[in-house]
Protein backbone atom coordinates (compact mmCIF):
# COMPACT_ATOMS: atom_id res chain seq x y z
CA UNK A 1 0.00 0.00 0.00
CA UNK A 2 2.80 2.47 0.86
CA UNK A 3 4.57 1.61 -1.95
CA UNK A 4 2.15 3.58 -4.64
CA UNK A 5 4.00 6.69 -3.03
CA UNK A 6 7.48 5.62 -3.60
CA UNK A 7 9.21 7.25 -6.20
CA UNK A 8 10.92 4.95 -8.94
CA UNK A 9 14.70 5.57 -8.74
CA UNK A 10 14.86 3.82 -12.43
CA UNK A 11 13.00 6.99 -13.85
CA UNK A 12 15.51 9.46 -11.93
CA UNK A 13 18.78 7.34 -13.70
CA UNK A 14 16.97 7.39 -17.16
CA UNK A 15 16.82 11.13 -16.75
CA UNK A 16 20.26 11.65 -16.47
CA UNK A 17 21.15 8.81 -18.83
CA UNK A 18 19.24 10.46 -21.53
CA UNK A 19 21.17 13.76 -20.39
CA UNK A 20 24.04 12.74 -20.66
CA UNK A 21 23.17 11.26 -24.16
CA UNK A 22 22.51 14.58 -25.49
CA UNK A 23 25.67 16.44 -23.74
CA UNK A 24 27.86 13.64 -25.70
CA UNK A 25 25.88 14.56 -28.88
CA UNK A 26 26.37 17.88 -28.74
CA UNK A 27 30.20 17.56 -27.69
CA UNK A 28 30.72 15.38 -31.04
CA UNK A 29 28.60 17.96 -33.03
CA UNK A 30 31.42 20.59 -31.77
CA UNK A 31 33.88 18.58 -32.58
CA UNK A 32 34.77 17.72 -29.13
CA UNK A 33 35.49 13.74 -29.31
CA UNK A 34 37.74 13.88 -25.95
CA UNK A 35 34.38 14.72 -23.94
CA UNK A 36 31.95 13.10 -26.23
CA UNK A 37 33.77 9.78 -25.42
CA UNK A 38 33.67 10.77 -21.26
CA UNK A 39 30.09 11.76 -21.46
CA UNK A 40 29.34 8.31 -23.13
CA UNK A 41 31.09 6.44 -20.58
CA UNK A 42 29.30 8.17 -17.73
CA UNK A 43 26.46 7.46 -19.45
CA UNK A 44 26.56 3.78 -20.04
CA UNK A 45 27.81 3.65 -15.98
CA UNK A 46 24.23 4.93 -15.72
CA UNK A 47 22.75 2.42 -17.72
CA UNK A 48 24.51 0.12 -15.97
CA UNK A 49 22.47 1.31 -13.06
CA UNK A 50 19.33 1.59 -14.51
CA UNK A 51 19.64 -2.35 -15.54
CA UNK A 52 20.31 -2.90 -11.61
CA UNK A 53 17.47 -0.99 -10.62
CA UNK A 54 15.08 -2.99 -12.54
CA UNK A 55 16.65 -6.73 -12.09
CA UNK A 56 17.05 -6.10 -8.23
Amino acid sequence: MFGLFKRDPAKKLQKAYEQKLEQAMQAARNGDMRTNASLTEEAEALRREIEKTKIG
